[in-house]
């Protein structure tokens, strides 16, 4: 069982907390569920695979409360203001493209030409969907240091500077040369923000992943302590300590097992759809599934140092890893940005005193231009973004990548050899054929299997009763009902003794 913690709004009363209570308790997989109405805070304890999220909100909300996953909701109001920005940012600088660049687009109508109309339209993108690159430039600024943000702030903002000083002063620039620049600082800002909202889905979604690995591994322990079973905290089991796990349970740290036999699934670590039958002396892990006996097992390795708990360190160690790539970037980036500054105030002090008249209106032009130029710089702003987005949708699908150099090196590797069944297939077996002795019908083998196999939680054994259940077949009593550990099962049913064994 999973347990979480929400905020829940809109109690205000007793009767309100055992309404919302109620309708927790009513969800299939919700083990139990505590509402504090001082607090305004709901306590739950779930089963994940039957239950999710937006099944617990839906339940909360029927009973006229909302519920509220703070991160989560943090993280969506994050992207929802990210996404709001780049969708005012694009509708916006379509039309601020096309009526600048006449050469490209002649069927632009005349008035999108008109430069007070490019003004009107640059002038959000500038200072609403760009604000976050602005407030970065004043923190760089005030702690005298500069980054991308500088960079994009100082050339967004000399374009867009430059540009209304030519739709205010026109024949003192257009002498010169000179044209506006909104198109440059719309797009740039634009697609800087684009680049931000993708890095928030995708650590939205690797977020994601990570929470539903730690949420593999169980809240609480059944552990064997003088004599006596006791229930307590995953967090509290230390190394030695006896813990007993029944049919159905996850294992919560790992350890080996020191009296019974059981099958185990592990296809979250190995992708093999098939248990794993263990007895004394087998190793377990922390996050699979107990499938059938029970078993005691001594922990060996708790908290931080279970298997489950270092992968997803590890996931989160390739969140934050730098790529070869990415760190040739870092470097240039250091320097890239001062050096930019360098340049343009270079420019602007060289073409002011040597340059022809109006020396200054040159200077600032050519100024203005080395800024535009060199805003941003790409492989700084796309190589974190290309990692961020591909560890994240990878976790989201259950590939884990251990670090971002790994990845890197992917790019490389012209082939690949798979080994686990699961990585391959659906990882769930299917009953393709039914090959009866002669003179029985194939129905008939099957529905005694399927009978056999009702009371089973092996992968083999729901296999057969779907395939059943799937033909309509009605299905005879069993009695008698034996498991046979590692080989399979004995039962009674109406026509006589049927045995299914597993055959190697």
């Amino acid at each position: 069982m999973d347990k979480r913690t929400f905020a829940v709004r809109g109690m205000h009363c007793a009767a309100c907390v055992g309404k919302v209570e109620r309708a927790l308790r009513g969800v299939p997989g919700v083990g139990d569920a505590a509402v504090n109405l001082a607090t305004e805070r709901a306590t739950v304890q779930w089963d994940p695979q039957r239950a999710d999220v937006p099944a617990l909100a839906a339940a909360v909300a029927a009973a006229g409360a909302a519920a509220e996953d703070r991160e989560q909701l943090a993280r969506a109001a994050e992207q929802r203001r990210l996404r709001a920005r780049v969708l005012v940012g694009i509708v916006l600088s379509i039309p601020i493209v096309l009526g600048s660049m006449t050469e490209v687009f002649p069927w632009a109508p005349r008035w999108l030409r008109d430069p007070w109309t490019l003004l009107l339209l640059a002038t959000p993108v500038q200072f609403w969907v760009g604000a976050d690159f602005h407030r970065g430039f004043l923190r760089d600024l005030w702690h005298r240091s500069a980054s991308m943000s500088t960079l994009v702030s100082l050339g967004t903002n000399a374009a867009y500077f430059f540009s209304v000083a030519v739709t205010v002063w026109p024949h003192a620039f257009m002498a010169l040369g000179a044209m506006p620049y909104y198109e440059t600082a719309a797009v740039v800002i634009t697609l800087v923000a684009l680049g931000r909202w993708l890095e928030a889905r995708a650590r939205g979604r690797t977020s994601e992943a990570i929470r539903r690995l730690v949420a593999l591994a169980p809240r609480t322990a059944r552990v064997l302590r003088d004599g006596r079973e006791l229930a307590v905290p995953t967090s509290d089991v230390v190394v030695g300590d006896l813990v007993r796990i029944r049919p159905g349970e996850r294992v919560p740290v790992d350890g080996e097992i020191v009296d019974g036999t059981s099958t185990i699934d592990e296809s979250m670590l190995t992708g093999e759809s098939l248990p794993v039958t263990k007895g004394p002396g087998a190793t377990v892990f922390s996050g699979t599934v107990n499938r059938t006996g029970s078993f005691v097992f001594r922990a060996s390795r708790v908290g931080a140092e279970t298997t489950l708990a270092r992968i997803v360190r590890l996931v989160e160690e390739a969140q934050g890893s730098r790529a070869p790539i990415q760190r040739l970037a870092d470097r240039v980036a250091a320097v890239f940005v001062p050096i930019v500054l360098v340049i343009a105030a270079v420019t602007f002090v060289g073409w002011w005193a040597l340059g022809p008249a109006p020396s200054l209106l040159y200077a600032l032009t050519n100024a203005v231009a080395v800024l535009v130029i060199a805003c941003p710089c790409a492989m700084g702003l796309a190589t974190p973004t290309a990692i961020m987005v591909a560890t994240g949708r990878g976790a989201e699908l259950g590939i884990l990548v251990k670090s971002a150099e790994a990845l890197e090196t992917l790019a490389g590797v012209d082939t690949m050899v798979f080994d686990k069944t699961g990585t391959l297939t659906v990882g769930r077996p299917s009953v393709t054929d039914v090959i009866p002795a002669p003179g029985v019908g194939e129905d008939e083998v099957l529905a005694l299997a399927a009978a056999a196999e009702q009371g089973s939680e092996h992968p083999i054994g729901e296999a057969i009763v779907t395939r059943a259940k799937e033909r309509g077949l009605a299905l005879p009593p069993v009695t008698e009902f034996v498991t046979v550990p590692g080989q399979g099962i004995d039962a009674q049913a109406p026509a006589g003794r049927l045995a299914l064994r597993v055959q190697s």
